[in-house]
């Protein structure tokens, strides 16, 4: 049967659903849950019915919509952070009523929000596999160089690898780093990385939550192998005009908000900027003249951060977004060389949000994405200047409707046409007298069409099941692809739950990066000719323990994933304005396998968790393309693999002013390939003699295991005058001075007296050693 076909059938079973039952009147309850002092939609908000035990969480907008039998009703809303409210209302018809909460007073547990809800309500969702953050909790983890980080704190949670030393990037089950998709407001984010990857582009000032799936990834998800990563901008004060911002060690940030005249929407502007390049501009000046004197790099990264709302009318809010970021890296040395690189990304989005009626509602986004780097050199007589791009606009429209309180359906469509621009070179002699250049481009177009149905069989068991049909053209070539998803929970008792999921997933673009370089060398690169999409699966299996209480939730997750047409590339791979690169490609195979065992306290004045995952990840690239494909052909482990990862976050108020933080973090070392030894080469004089090193299969050993600890102290200064607030923030990194490997080298060890060489020696190069560092932050 035509895949049209197939997915037609799936939307019309998800509409002609059973009618709800005829003996009891029902009425449908909706609106928004905000949050009172900034008038912020509060996502994952509770609205409940206890005596019934009916329930509802709001969506990243703050909606809502429950069914509820007619009569007088005991409504209860609430949030973690927030004080509960409770309303009685007799439904005599379908009603819409928003809420506004109050902010709790200040104990740790409700200072850190989770938008996810209370660990009862994750326990009863048919959700796994996903993480939760928000700013808040981020804002109080020690950090480096004070520097908060969402992808770091991302990295704490089980199932997530970093990929090595003061980097953001992620490895997620087994997944390389450019199988995660990155969403600001729907909108992509194609390199979410400051610094050369340790700083995330995320400026904590300007956002509300994150979502990371895992796995199990809700049918809306597409386009890429192994994870999900939602971010939801804040949409600013709805109140009153505020300021906020913060002093570190290497960086500023600023933000500015409030309401729109008339009370019809807010506004939130917000930007960081470091200051290396003012320092070392400073250093290079004093020492400039200097014989033998080797200038400093000039560095900076900066970031602002946008975002507007607007009610159009009672059924109707408009959304603007907008993110502009640059890494600006430059040298200019005393024989005339001069480098430049610089990489950044422009984004923005609109969308309409529009409520039919109390059952259905739509969101239409249209959004605008660019990633961009430039490298340039110049000599006294030639210069060359080196430019890769990708440009995404997209548009996508998503439906939501609460068919009753047993089926909430979704449903929706989107479509991105593709720009790639993989090499662009200009090169030539100052005088004008040489000149010459390359352009390669390509376009492609998206598209996805997807369904899903929330179903409510039973008080103990749910089903979330969905399809979604891609395709990617790219000239005349043309893939698609059906991917199925689909996950239940089954409640034993109140306190446990069982859940699994599945799903199968297609990625159509993918990242050239050259893994030898010392800077960043990304091309993005369409499905075409003999590139086929990637393709994975992964089942997943769990259970989860609702403990002391309600306070504490325990999760073991098992989960299988495998992938195919896996992507690498021959040795001595052109990468660089080549009109074939396709040729330069590799295929293979990957598995991934692992358990997440999970603990968490959010009530209380102590707060935190422990997670720890045992996994497995293997790849293999058989011989092909007259190569012998990647080590023989034969199974190896990529150096993101990693036996053991455990981590422990504790977050402690020692008073209504005074919290303490910690982390600590212990990882299995990164897989690495080193010689076996050396053999000695020599010209058929017997001279000019050099050692050349025999390399085993690759990545069979392993460097130390990487541990680190953590410190912070955030101190709340007394109220600033109108209201204001600040707070002092200690941080100490790596605290007890833990020498990580960050790579391996070897030197020479040679005799004194006739300066022959007498073996080789293992260096280790470890990157940051204990770092403290302090930050004011300030609101008012």
């Amino acid at each position: 049967m035509p895949l049209r076909y197939l997915l037609l059938s799936l939307l019309l079973g998800l509409f002609l659903l059973p009618a709800p039952g005829l003996g009891q009147v029902r009425y449908t309850l909706s609106g928004y849950v905000r949050g009172t002092e900034t008038g912020e939609a509060l996502p994952g908000a509770t609205v409940a019915v206890p005596a019934l035990a009916l329930g509802a969480t709001t969506d990243d907008k703050g909606f809502y919509t429950l069914s509820v039998p007619a009569g007088t009703q005991q409504i209860v809303v609430s949030f973690i952070g927030y004080q509960n409210q409770t309303q009685a209302l007799n439904l005599t018809r379908n009603q819409r009523l928003n809420f506004s909460l109050l902010s709790a007073s200040n104990t740790l547990g409700e200072v850190i929000v989770e938008g996810a809800g209370t660990l009862q309500e994750k326990l009863q969702t048919t959700q796994m596999s996903v993480e939760h953050l928000t700013t808040r909790e981020a804002k109080l983890l020690p950090a480096l160089f004070g520097e908060v980080d969402l992808l770091k704190t991302l990295q704490l949670k089980p199932g997530v690898q970093n990929g090595g030393e003061g980097t953001s990037g992620l490895f997620v089950r087994g997944g390389s780093a450019d199988q995660n998709l990155f969403l600001v407001d729907e909108a992509v984010v194609y390199n979410p990385s400051h610094l050369f990857g340790l700083f995330s582009v995320f400026n904590p000032d300007a956002v509300q939550s994150v979502d990371l799936y895992k796995g199990g990834f809700p049918a809306q998800y597409g386009g890429r192998l192994s994870s999900v990563v939602d971010v939801k901008m804040r949409p600013g004060n709805a109140e009153k005009f505020t300021t906020s911002g913060g002093l570190g060690l290497i960086s500023s940030r600023l933000t500015l908000e409030g309401p729109l005249p008339n009370r019809k929407g807010s506004w939130l502007v917000s930007g960081r900027r470091t200051y290396f390049d003012v320092f070392t501009r400073q250093i290079n000046k004093f020492n400039e003249g200097k014989e033998d004197y080797n200038p400093i790099p000039n560095y900076y990264f900066y970031d602002l951060n946008a975002k507007g709302n607007y009610q159009l009318g009672a059924k109707d809010n408009l959304f603007v977004t907008g993110y502009l970021g640059h890494d600006v890296f430059g040298f200019n040395s005393l024989n005339g060389f001069n480098f430049d690189f610089s990489w950044g990304n422009t984004v923005g989005s609109v969308r309409w949000n529009h409520v039919f009626n109390k059952r259905l509602y739509m969101n239409t986004t249209a959004s605008f994405t660019r990633y961009d780097y430039n490298i340039s050199n110049g000599l006294d007589q030639f210069s060359f200047n080196l430019t890769s791009d990708i440009r995404d606009f997209a548009l996508r429209t998503d439906f939501d409707y609460a068919y009753n309180d047993r089926h909430a359906v979704k449903f929706g469509a989107s479509v991105t046409d593709h720009h790639f621009g993989t090499g662009r070179l200009k090169a030539g002699s100052t005088d004008g007298s040489i000149n010459f250049g390359s352009d390669i481009t390509y376009r492609g177009q998206e598209a996805g069409l997807y369904a899903s149905d929330n179903f409510k069989a039973s008080d103990k068991l749910q089903l979330e099941y969905g399809l979604r049909l891609s395709g990617f053209q790219s000239g005349s070539d043309q893939y698609a692809g059906l991917e199925p998803r689909a996950a239940a929970r089954y409640s034993l008792t109140p306190k446990i739950s069982l859940k699994a999921n599945y799903a199968l997933m297609y990625q159509y673009v993918h990242l050239v990066t050259n893994s030898g370089a010392s800077l960043p060398t990304d091309i993005w690169y369409p499905s075409r000719l003999s590139v086929k999409p990637q393709r994975s699966q992964q089942v997943a299996a769990g259970v989860s323990f609702l403990l002391g209480d309600g306070a504490y939730l325990l999760t073991n997750e098992a989960y299988y994933k495998w992938a195919q047409r896996q992507i690498d590339f021959r040795d001595g791979a052109q990468l660089f304005v080549n009109p074939d690169l396709d040729a330069e490609f590799l295929f293979g195979k990957g598995w991934a396998y692992g358990n997440e065992v999970y603990l968490e306290k959010k009530t209380g004045r102590t707060t935190g968790w422990i997670g720890y995952t045992l996994s497995w990840t293997k790849r293999r690239f058989p011989p092909q393309n007259g190569t012998t494909g990647i080590n023989n052909g034969n199974t190896f482990y990529p150096n993101y693999d990693r036996r053991h990862n455990l981590t422990v976050v504790v977050l402690h108020q020692l008073s209504p002013r005074l919290n303490l933080t910690g982390s600590f973090v212990f990882t299995s070392g990164q897989a690495t390939t080193l010689p076996l030894g050396r053999f000695v080469f020599q010209d058929v004089f017997g001279s000019n003699a050099s050692a050349v090193p025999v390399y085993p299969q690759r990545n069979t050993y392993r460097l130390a295991p990487y541990n680190r600890l953590d410190l912070g102290l955030v101190y709340k200064l007394r109220p600033l005058r109108q209201g204001g607030e600040s707070d002092l923030t200690f941080s100490v990194y790596n605290a007890y001075n833990r020498r990580n490997p960050y790579f391996v080298y070897f030197d020479q060890v040679k005799d004194k007296e006739t300066d022959q060489v007498l073996n080789y020696r293992a260096r280790q190069v470890s990157l940051f050693p204990v770092i403290p560092s302090v930050t004011y932050n300030f609101k008012f």
